[in-house]
C-alpha cells in the first residue's frame, strides 16, 4: 500500500506557551495554551484570525480540566493596568538577578508577592455564584472583568504584602522592615491581624486558581499546628501544641513560611524562565519544533508516532507544562495521527505521555525542580545531570511502544510534507541556540538566574532573523506580560506551601511521620533491602495519591518534609530521594483517575476518556519504575549520573533493556519478529522489573529471562508460519472518530 501524503496543518499560532502547570491545579497561564497571542487589552479575534471552531471547542474543553482553573480575558483600562503591573513585576525580578536588594532575598520577596497576590484576584474570577444563572451566562464572569469583591481583594492583598516594609509606627506594630523583623516570636496584635489577613486571602487566591483542595490541605496542616497539642501525647503525630499567634508568627514573620523556598523559587527562577518561555514562544520557537519533528521522520513507516514523540520532547524543553504541551502537539500532529490509522484512545495517550515528559526534561523542568537545588544546596546544573538519564529512558520507552503500535495495530505509512530537515535547520535552527546558551552559561558557574537571562536576550536578538515574529518594543511588553502573568499562580501556591513546611518544622511532623513509614515496612520485613524497597514503593503510592489531590509543587513540598526523611534515614542519597519525590509528583498528570494530560489528550482526538487514561499509563511506564531503580539499589545511582562513567553506562545499558522488555510485555509485540503471547508478555515483565533491581544477580537474572522472552516469540512466529504479522489486527474505523480539523478524510 502506497504512503498517503499528509500535509502538517497550518500556522495558526499553535505553541508551547510559556505557562508552568508542573503544578498541577493552577499552575499554568489558560490564556496561553495553545491559543494565538493576543494582548490583554485585545480580544483575539482583533488581532489574528480565530481558529477552527472545532479545535477552538476542544482547546476550552481541554482548559476546563487543567490543574488550573480559567482565567479572565483583561480589557481596556483593567488590561492596561494589569499589563503595567505585571511589568513592573518583571522588570524588579530582572533588576534583582543583578542588583540584589540590600535588605535580603526575604525583602524582595515582600515586594514580589504584593505584586502578584493582586493580580491573582484580579485575573480569576472567584466561580462564586450567589443565585442561578441561565446556562448561556456560566462564563460571563470571565468576560465582564472584576466585580467590587475583587477589587476590594486586591487592595487587602497589597495591604497586607506591604505591612511588614510599613515605615510608620502604628502602637507597638509597623515601623519598618527591621522593627518587623526584631518582633519575630512576640507579634504585636496588629502583626497578628494582618498575618491572618495574609493567610486567608493566599487560601482564597489558591481556591481561585486550583480549586478547594490545596486550601482544605492548607486547613488541615494548621488544625494540626493547633490541636495536634490536644492528641494523646502516646500517639507519634502528637507535640506540645502551637497558639494561633505562634502560627502565624511561622508562617508570617520566619523563613519558612509564607516567604520561604517555594515562593523564594517562584519569585527568583520560574517567573524568569516563563518569560524565557514567552520570548522564545513569540519568536516562532514552537512551531519550528513541531515541523522540524515531522521532517526528521516524515519518510518513516512510523512518521506520525515519532513526530508526536518528538514534537513532546523539543516543546517540552522549553515549556515545562505538561498538559499545555500536550494540546499544542496534539493540535499538530493529531490529525498527522489519524490519517495513520491510529485510534483515537491509542493517539491520545501517546499525546499526554509526550506532552509530560515536558516537566522531565532538561533544560527547564518542572518548577519543583528548582525547589531541589535549593532544598540540596546544589547548583541548578546538577539538578539536569540527574535528569537527563531518566528523561531519555522515558522517551526511549515512549519510542518503543510507538513502534509496537505501529506493527501490531496495522499503522499506514504516511509521508508528511513538511520539507527537508536540514533546510529548515540551516534556517531557523537558531532557536536551539538560546536553550545551549543555558547549559553553557550554566556550566561556567553562572547562577540558573543569570543563565536564564542571557538567554532571553539571546533569543530576543534572534528574534529579528524572522519578519513574522520579531519582538518589537511592544512584543517584548506582552512577554513581561505573559510571562508574569503565568506565574501568578505558582506564586499563590508556592506562599501557600508555606503554611505546610512551617507546620510540620514547628512541630517535628516529618521526623514522626518518616518513622511510621519505616515501621510498616519493617513490620513486613527485618531484611534492610527490603525494608528500603517496601518502603520506596508505599512512598511512591502515597505521592501519587498526593499528587491527585494538589497541584505538583505543593505535593513535591509535601512529599519532601514527610516521605523525604523516610528515605533519608534508610540511607538512600539525598539527589535520589529527591527526584524520588520530584518523579511520583510530576506523574499526578497521567496517573488514573484525574491523568489531567490524559483528558487534555482525549479533548483534543475526541477519544473516551478512561481508555485514553490507560493508555497514556501504559506509554508512561518507565516513569513510574525508574525512580524505584535508582533508590533501591547503590548502583541505581548512575541513572542520576552519579558514580563514575562505569556505573552510569551499566545503569543506562541495563535499565534501557528494562525498558524495552516492559515495552514488548506492555504492546504485545516484538519489533522485527511478530506478536508475543500471554507467556512471552508474563515473562517479559517479569524480566523487566527484575533488570531495574540493579544488582549483578537479579542483572543477569533478568537477562535471561529477557533472552527467554525473544526466544519464545520467535517460536511462536515458526508456528504460525507467517512472520510479522499480528494474529489479530485491530481493526480502526476512522468513519467513526471525531474529525478534529475540520476537513473531510482523503
Amino acid at each position: 500500500m502506497d504512503a498517503e501524503v499528509v500535509p502538517l496543518p497550518p500556522d495558526e499560532g499553535v505553541v508551547a506557551g510559556p505557562e508552568w502547570s508542573d503544578d498541577g491545579p493552577g499552575e499554568t497561564h489558560h490564556h496561553s495554551r495553545a491559543v494565538p497571542h493576543h494582548t490583554e487589552d485585545h480580544t483575539p479575534a482583533e488581532t489574528q484570525d480565530a481558529p477552527d471552531q472545532a479545535q477552538q471547542d476542544a482547546r476550552e474543553l481541554a482548559a476546563r480540566f487543567e490543574e488550573e482553573k480559567p482565567g479572565r480575558v483583561l480589557a481596556g483600562g483593567v488590561g492596561f493596568l494589569f499589563t503595567g503591573v505585571t511589568v513592573a513585576v518583571g522588570l524588579l525580578t530582572l533588576w534583582q538577578v543583578f542588583f540584589p536588594l540590600a535588605q535580603g532575598s526575604k525583602y524582595y520577596l515582600i515586594f514580589f508577592l504584593a505584586g502578584v497576590l493582586p493580580m491573582v484576584f484580579l485575573a480569576y474570577p472567584s466561580g462564586v455564584r450567589l443565585r442561578r444563572t441561565k446556562a448561556d451566562a456560566v462564563d460571563v464572569d470571565d468576560r465582564r472583568g472584576p466585580t467590587p469583591v475583587d477589587w476590594l481583594l486586591a487592595l487587602a492583598a497589597l495591604v497586607v504584602c506591604l505591612y511588614p516594609v510599613l515605615p510608620v509606627a502604628v502602637g507597638a506594630g509597623g515601623g519598618g522592615y527591621d522593627a518587623f523583623l526584631d518582633r519575630q516570636g512576640l507579634l504585636d496584635p496588629l502583626d497578628v491581624a494582618f498575618g491572618t489577613g495574609l493567610l486567608l486571602l493566599l487560601l482564597e487566591a489558591c481556591r481561585r486558581t486550583t480549586g478547594w483542595i490545596l486550601p482544605a490541605v492548607c486547613v488541615l496542616f494548621l488544625g494540626y499546628g493547633y490541636y495536634g497539642g490536644l492528641l494523646p501525647q502516646s500517639w507519634p503525630v502528637a507535640h506540645a501544641g502551637l497558639d494561633f499567634a505562634q502560627l502565624v508568627d511561622a508562617f508570617y514573620n520566619s523563613d519558612s513560611g509564607f516567604y520561604g523556598t517555594p515562593l523564594d523559587v517562584a519569585a527568583s527562577y520560574i517567573v524568569l524562565f516563563t518569560i524565557y518561555g514567552a520570548v522564545l514562544d513569540l519568536s516562532g520557537a514552537g512551531r519550528f519544533f513541531v515541523e522540524l519533528s515531522a521532517a526528521a521522520f516524515r519518510r518513516s513507516r512510523t512518521a506520525a508516532g515519532r513526530t508526536a514523540v518528538a514534537s513532546g520532547f523539543l516543546l517540552g524543553t522549553v515549556s515545562g507544562s505538561g498538559a499545555a504541551t500536550t494540546v499544542s502537539i496534539g493540535a499538530v500532529t493529531w490529525p498527522i495521527l489519524r490519517r495513520a490509522g491510529y485510534p483515537a484512545e491509542r493517539a491520545g495517550g501517546m499525546l499526554a505521555a509526550a506532552g509530560v515528559g515536558a516537566i522531565l526534561s532538561p533544560p527547564t523542568l518542572g518548577a519543583a525542580a528548582f525547589i531541589i537545588a535549593e532544598y540540596l544546596g546544589v547548583s541548578y546544573l546538577q539538578v539536569l545531570g540527574w535528569a537527563t538519564v531518566p528523561t531519555i529512558l522515558y522517551y526511549l520507552g515512549i519510542l518503543f511502544s510507538v513502534e509496537i503500535d505501529a506493527r501490531r495495530s496495522g499503522v499506514r505509512p504516511v509521508v508528511i510534507d513538511s520539507g527537508s530537515a536540514w533546510r529548515l535547520l540551516a534556517r531557523f535552527g537558531y532557536h536551539f541556540l538560546s536553550l545551549l546558551v543555558i547549559i553553557v552559561v550554566l556550566a561556567l558557574g553562572a547562577s540558573a538566574m543569570r543563565a536564564v537571562v542571557v538567554a532571553t536576550v539571546i533569543a530576543a536578538a534572534l528574534s529579528f532573523l524572522d519578519r513574522r515574529h520579531r519582538l518589537t518594543p511592544a512584543r517584548l511588553v506582552a512577554a513581561l506580560r505573559d510571562g508574569v502573568r503565568g506565574v501568578l499562580a505558582v506564586s499563590a501556591v508556592c506562599a501557600a506551601a508555606g503554611i505546610i513546611t512551617a507546620t510540620t518544622t514547628k512541630t517535628g511532623l516529618g521526623p514522626q511521620a518518616a518513622s511510621l513509614l519505616i515501621s510498616g515496612a519493617q513490620a513486613v520485613s527485618s531484611e534492610p533491602a527490603v525494608v528500603l524497597a517496601l518502603t520506596a514503593v508505599l512512598a511512591a503510592v502515597a505521592l501519587s495519591l498526593l499528587g491527585l489531590a494538589v497541584p505538583v509543587t505543593a505535593s513535591f513540598v509535601i512529599g519532601w518534609v514527610i516521605i523525604g526523611p523516610a528515605l533519608l534515614n534508610l540511607g538512600v542519597e539525598a539527589p535520589a530521594a529527591a527526584m524520588f519525590v520530584f518523579y511520583f509528583a510530576v506523574l499526578s498528570e497521567v496517573s488514573p483517575p484525574t491523568a489531567l494530560a490524559a483528558v487534555a489528550a482525549a479533548a483534543v482526538t475526541g477519544g473516551r476518556l478512561v481508555p485514553t487514561m490507560w493508555q497514556t499509563l501504559r506509554y508512561a511506564l518507565p516513569a513510574y519504575l525508574i525512580p524505584l531503580a535508582f533508590v533501591i539499589t547503590p548502583t541505581g545511582l548512575g541513572l542520576l549520573g552519579i558514580g563514575g562513567p562505569g556505573r552510569i553506562v551499566t545503569a543506562g545499558l541495563v535499565s534501557a533493556l528494562g525498558v524495552a522488555v516492559l515495552a514488548v510485555a506492555a504492546g504485545g509485540w516484538l519489533p522485527g519478529v511478530g506478536p508475543a503471547g500471554a507467556p512471552e508478555r508474563i515473562l517479559g515483565a517479569i524480566a523487566g522489573l527484575v533488570l531495574l533491581w540493579l544488582e549483578p544477580l537479579p542483572m543477569a537474572i533478568g537477562a535471561a529471562l529477557a533472552a527467554l522472552t525473544v526466544a519464545g516469540v520467535y517460536v511462536r512466529r515458526g508456528a504460525a508460519g507467517h512472520a510479522g504479522r499480528p494474529a489479530v489486527e485491530e481493526s480502526v474505523d476512522l468513519g467513526e472518530e471525531r474529525e478534529w480539523d475540520g476537513s473531510t478524510r482523503g
